[in-house]
């Protein structure tokens, strides 16, 4: 009997017409109004029709026309048959069924306990029991079916079954033979067990076992070595050896993290080491400072070079392993504690010999008074011990750079192959960027010592060039040597000596600024005679040689010379003059021996110049002389010694000039320029001032003139010695070119001041007797400025006057 059960599926979400999350998240739609109201179902969200594909082709049934036709016959054949065997197969069913269903369930057990009293009572009911031949009957009805069924299933399988039977003494021969073999395959494998694969595995056991054992021991000896880690780091720590102990720390520590982890008796050892490790930090930073304190306050008179380097070497190679660059800073406050010290012991040294009470604060700092000479000595001595000082920071600065660079093993020539690399480049710029920094700082600290030193100089006490030159000496000298130890020049002392410098430069300046200023009150602008000393200045100067004073010996008669001698040219000039000279030459020594502060010489100098150019015009032109010097009128001569007085300056200005570009390029050339441009100025105010003399002598003279006999006329005699005063007076200091332009100008002037009388007078060129006067007169003229060879002779013929006679 055959039970068919059917099951039904339960219900999921996949088996929805519609996703009710994907319908409420649809961003295609939007808020809709209406959606609570819709009826839930296919209809629930409208539906789209998808387009076909374009990448898919167009399936028809005439694709599939030749697999029918092909499959068709084979299909309804098959069919067919198994139709055949379905129906076969369902009658024997039916009549198994029928005839089964007969027999009860009982008898169909797959056991079947006739022992049991609740079976024995089923099969042998009371009914059978009091019939005992129906009993029998039934069950052989009962066995006659079961006998049937049997036999129709034997009628079924008779082809299978007979050929069983007749293949069984076949079977049971081939089952024989095969138990036999797998009997002789079990004793050769017990064979190969026993002498083949026992010993290897015993010998592979063993081979493990070694290993464990080596293992073991191994470990065994690694403990035994980490045990003593405590008295090897005590024997390192004894010999300075820092990095050593160090490196062991971390081996150790290492072994102890990967090798040894879990070892219950070494539990307590990483601590340990631990605090070793913070112990040693503790000392190498001990053992730092107190080696910088030995090193950096030791006598500076040792020249023993660097104190014990194999020390300095270790103590930086185990700060270094630590990565504490922090020591830079504590070596740095060192070194500034050591300056202050030696500074201060210095000036304590220095000031023991001085009678006056000296007030020293803590830095070192003494008040300002203390005598220019000794102030010198003092700047001087401590330049020298700070120079030395920082010798030694160098050299200390120069080993922890070498160390640092051989623990990045950049400098392998000189590190041991076996030395760990602890550093990295990274770590190496970092290092020696501090240390440039460290340097630098000493190096500006220095300078700032020394500089509030020169800042202290009491303005009462004053210096002298000499002075200032030492100390332009002492700045040169230790800003130089603070450049070859840092790399850089520091500002701080240089514009300190700017400070003293300048407040010598101004004093300088204004002591010669009034010195020019009374010499030229007192001037009285005549002739002086030149001592050899300014010459020698003088062609110096022509020369671009480097200026230097020359005493002038003004008792000595024999060097005097009436004249100054420049470039073949000479300069007849005032005593003023020659004082100038000799102030323009000192400032040209001072810019010289003060080259930071020749911007300021030089705007001094020509200040000194425009002073001198102003003052004589003052004096000169605006008659000022006249109260000053006492004269009793400023005569053509006078004039003309101031002209040729500015004529020599300007001649001293383009040299001057190159001499100040030469030390300098920061010296402005335009102010000179300007100095120029007046002098000139005023050279030409001095030839109008001439001129315009002559000017209203010769007119007051011809007003006064009448064409009549005798010839020459008192006019004329006075128009020929006011000529020949005038050549008097300048012909001995004023060169001959100018004297030409002047008496040329002069020349001009009177013929037109003539031919103005002559048309006043009417008087023409006729030929008459006054015509004659004029030529007579005129003839005479001539002849004066012929004597004095002013003129050209072209200029001074008969023809060269026509021009007189208005046509």
């Amino acid at each position: 009997m055959v039970i068919v059960m059917t099951e039904e599926s339960e219900w999921s979400i996949y088996n929805a017409a519609q996703n009710l999350p994907a319908v409420l998240n649809d961003p295609n739609k939007g808020k809709q109004s209406n959606f609570f109201v819709k009826t839930w179902g296919d209809g629930f969200v409208e539906r789209s029709d998808l387009e076909s594909s374009p990448f898919l082709p167009d399936i028809t049934h005439a694709h599939f026309d030749n697999y029918l036709r092909k499959i068709g016959k084979r299909y309804r054949k098959h069919k067919k048959i198994s139709h055949e065997k379905v129906e076969v197969r369902v009658k024997c069913k039916n009549d198994t069924e029928e005839t089964l269903d007969t027999i009860p369930d009982i008898f169909l057990m797959t056991s079947f306990p006739l022992s049991d009293p609740r079976v024995f009572n089923k099969v042998f009911h009371c009914e059978f029991k009091q019939n005992e031949r129906l009993l029998h009957e039934e069950l052989t009805h009962y066995l006659d079916v079961v006998e049937v069924q049997i036999a129709r299933q034997v009628s079924q399988k008779s082809g299978a079954f007979f050929h069983a039977m007749t293949s069984h003494d076949t079977i049971m021969e081939q089952m024989g033979t095969a138990c036999q073999e797998v009997g002789n395959l079990r004793s050769k494998i017990k064979v190969v067990d026993t002498d083949l694969s026992q010993d290897p595995l015993k010998l592979l056991n063993l081979a493990r076992t070694r290993r464990n054992q080596v293992s073991l021991l191994d470990k065994l000896k690694l403990m035994a070595t980490v045990l003593q880690t405590q008295p090897t780091l005590q024997l390192l720590l004894s010999s300075s050896d820092y990095v050593g102990a160090l490196e062991l720390i971390s081996s150790t520590q290492e072994v102890l993290a990967r090798k040894l982890a879990g070892v219950t008796s070494l539990r307590h050892l990483p601590s340990q080491l631990k605090e070793m490790s913070r112990l040693i930090d503790k000392m190498l930073s001990s053992e730092f400072e107190r080696y910088a304190a030995a090193d950096l306050h030791r006598p500076l008179d040792s020249d023993d070079g660097l104190l014990e380097p194999e020390r300095l070497i270790s103590l930086v190679a185990g700060l270094l392993r630590q990565n504490h660059f922090n020591f830079l800073e504590a070596y740095k406050q060192e070194a500034v504690t050591a300056v202050q010290t030696v500074f201060k012991q210095l000036l304590i040294e220095q000031l023991a010999d001085e009678d006056s009470e000296q007030c020293l604060t803590g830095s070192g700092e003494v008040t300002p008074n203390l005598e220019s000479s000794h102030w010198l000595r003092v700047l001087f001595l401590a330049s020298e011990a700070l120079a030395k000082l920082m010798k030694r920071v160098k050299d200390v600065h120069d080993v922890i750079k070498q160390t640092a660079k051989m623990s990045t093993r950049l400098d392998d020539s000189k590190v041991d192959d076996m030395q760990e690399k602890f550093l990295t480049e990274d770590d190496l710029k970092r290092v020696e960027l501090k240390l440039k920094e460290l340097l630098v700082y000493i190096c500006d600290y220095c300078h700032e010592r020394l500089a509030s030193l020169v800042d202290n100089q009491s303005d009462k006490n004053s210096i002298t060039a000499v002075q200032i030159g030492e100390l332009s000496m002492i700045v040169d000298k230790f800003g130089e040597v603070c450049e070859a130890i840092c790399g850089q020049r520091s500002a701080t002392m240089k514009a300190a000596f700017k400070i003293q410098a300048g407040n010598y430069v101004n004093k300088f300046h204004g002591a010669r600024k009034n010195k020019l200023v009374l010499l030229l009150d007192d001037e009285r602008w005549k002739a002086a005679d030149v001592p050899l000393g300014f010459q020698l200045l003088v062609d110096k100067l022509s020369c671009g040689k480097v200026l230097d004073l020359i005493p002038v010996d003004n008792n000595n008669r024999r060097s005097m010379q009436r004249c100054l001698k420049v470039d073949g040219e000479e300069f007849v000039t005032v005593g003023v003059v020659l004082i100038l000279v000799s102030l323009v030459s000192e400032y040209c020594i001072c810019a010289q021996d003060l080259p930071l502060l020749a911007n300021v010489v030089y705007r001094n100098l020509v200040e000194l110049l425009r002073t001198f150019n102003s003052r004589s015009c003052q004096l000169v032109l605006g008659a000022s002389a006249l109260r000053t010097a006492g004269l009793n009128t400023i005569t053509s001569t006078n004039l003309a010694l101031t002209s040729r007085a500015l004529q020599l300056v300007l001649w001293m200005i383009p040299h001057v000039r190159r001499h100040f570009q030469q030390i300098s390029q920061d010296c402005n050339s335009s102010n000179l320029d300007a100095v120029e441009r007046d002098i000139v100025h005023h050279i030409q105010q001095l030839e109008s001032k001439v001129l315009s003399i002559m000017n209203k002598l010769l007119g007051d003279s011809l007003n006064e003139w009448e064409a009549k006999p005798p010839v020459p006329s008192k006019v004329f005699r006075n128009v020929s010695r006011h000529l020949n005063k005038l050549h008097e007076a300048v012909s001995c200091v004023l060169p001959k070119k100018q004297i030409s332009e002047v008496y040329l100008v002069i020349h001009r002037n009177f013929k037109s001041r003539l031919r103005e009388q002559l048309v006043k007078m009417n008087i023409q060129n006729n030929g008459g007797p006054q015509h004659g006067v004029v030529t007579s007169e005129l003839t005479f003229y001539l002849e004066t400025l012929r004597g004095l060879q002013v003129l050209q002779d072209s200029q001074l013929s008969d023809k060269a006057m026509e021009d007189i006679w208005i046509k």
